[in-house]
């Protein structure tokens, strides 16, 4: 064997055996930066509701109509915010919605009454709709199938995190500074960040970070790392047949009842703590942090235990859909948090709630399992207006039983229905998780 054929063969030995990077875990780490300042950015207007709701003169029902309209544009945009990811690609359509999002959560430090105030919302929720279905698309094309619950737990503990660590400091500076310059502070933070997502976010094919190990593990795993995902002609006739398939429909049903849960905490929640449980602002600021802790240690669990389930040999179908089922059924317990008087009971249970949630939005990695090739996108954006109609719903419903009983009681036992109804849609409707076979495209 001469010389440069030995160093040929070396050369391959070496790239055989190099060790994997690890450059999906820095594409992660900006998935769940920009998913935590998501959720702060829809969510600080329930930090401000109290003291700007005083200021604008406005009563409970319509403070429900100003939390629930984020979701009427937010919903109404998901399809169309699908498409746009689909046609253009991850790193722009994430960026300008990034930067979108969180300008227009500063400008509400503008409001001046309820209009102002509710054009605000309805453009934040326009700009919001590309973010989850983008979060799928990078898990479907950087992650391989046995690290995808993981890497959706990681990001949704972001969701949570970020809210529970954060809300102290967001309560103090509301208190301190006032509602308004607690609108410009979380939005200067969005716009810095959409600058440093354009400058770090690559495609697998387009990164310096991972090498030829990692590219080849993320493809074996069934990742797409080689930039052969092309643009998808939207044709209207795919939505009927998405939910024509029942694993889709059942999961959309399912979602709906997770997301309501959720926006009670993200809306109501501090306006609960002050009215029904008479607790001081400050203090709301303190015990708030308490459910997003455990909705965050929920995320993870859930990621965990379903990729455990994976790698012990239980079916996909099973190690998907259990985590999301048990979820479900815990957080119907946050009723009972109107059969008890002492406060840290009731914290406890609204903690014990929050966690189930956060099991059960590992749902969200069930549309890049069983979304069609070429359809990421579209599947992501329909499953999220599913579970955005509860973000309209939810909040106008509280609102509106606040406003007519002055008490929370048939709030709480709505929602804890609704997620009911969630769990018996993943028994019966959703069936096995497996990808929706419609027409031969590349993720």
């Amino acid at each position: 064997m001469n010389h440069a054929t030995q160093s040929g063969v070396a050369s391959l030995d070496v790239a055989a055996t190099a060790r994997r990077t690890r450059a999906r875990f820095g594409i992660l780490a900006l998935l769940a930066v920009g998913t935590m300042i998501n959720y702060l950015d829809r969510s600080v207007a329930g930090i401000a509701a109290p003291s700007m709701s005083h200021e604008l003169g406005l009563n409970p029902a319509l403070m429900g109509v100003i939390f629930s309209a984020f979701s009427w544009t937010y919903t109404a945009s998901q399809i169309p915010g699908g498409v746009m990811l689909d046609r253009v690609g991850t790193r722009w359509t994430y960026f300008f919605a990034l930067t979108l999002w969180s300008l227009f959560t500063g400008l509400q430090g503008l409001a001046t009454g309820f209009v102002s105030l509710l054009i605000m919302r309805l453009l934040i929720g326009i700009a919001e709709a590309p973010c989850f279905p983008t979060n799928s698309r990078v898990v479907a094309i950087w992650f391989p199938q046995s690290e995808r619950a993981r890497a959706t737990g990681i990001y949704t503990f972001a969701e949570y995190v970020g809210l529970a660590f954060l809300s102290p400091l967001l309560f103090w500076l509301e208190q301190r500074y006032g509602w308004r310059t607690l609108f410009g502070i979380v939005g200067t933070v969005g716009v810095v960040f959409g600058a440093i997502w354009l400058l770090r976010f690559h495609e697998p094919h387009q990164s310096k970070s991972a090498n030829r190990a990692e590219l080849d593990y993320i493809a074996k795993g069934g990742g797409v790392v080689d930039g052969s995902q092309k643009a998808t002609h939207f044709r209207w006739s795919d939505i009927g047949a998405l939910l024509k398939q029942r694993s889709m429909f059942g999961i959309c049903i399912g979602q709906f009842a997770c997301n309501s849960t959720n926006v009670f905490f993200l809306t109501w929640f501090p306006t609960y703590l002050v009215t029904e449980r008479h607790m001081p602002w400050l203090r709301v600021g303190l015990i708030a942090v308490l459910p997003f802790i455990a909705a965050s240690i929920g995320t993870l669990a859930g990621g965990w235990i379903s990729d455990a389930m994976l790698r012990r040999g239980v079916s996909l179908n099973w190690s998907r859909k259990l985590p999301v089922i048990a979820g479900l059924l815990a957080a119907s317990s946050i009723v009972l948090a109107n059969y008890v008087e002492s406060t840290a009971t009731v914290i406890a249970i609204l903690c014990i709630a929050y966690f189930a949630q956060g099991m059960s939005a590992l749902a969200w990695m069930i549309v890049s399992d069983i979304a069609p090739k070429g359809l990421l996108g579209l599947s992501g954006g329909l499953f999220n207006l599913f579970a955005n109609a509860a973000g309209i719903v939810t909040p106008l419903v509280i609102g509106l039983i606040v406003n007519a009983t002055g008490s929370f009681v048939y709030a709480l036992a709505f929602i804890s229905a609704v997620t009911l109804v969630g769990a018996l849609s993943y028994i019966f409707v959703v069936g096995d998780i497996k990808r929706i076979e419609l027409r031969n495209n590349i993720i």
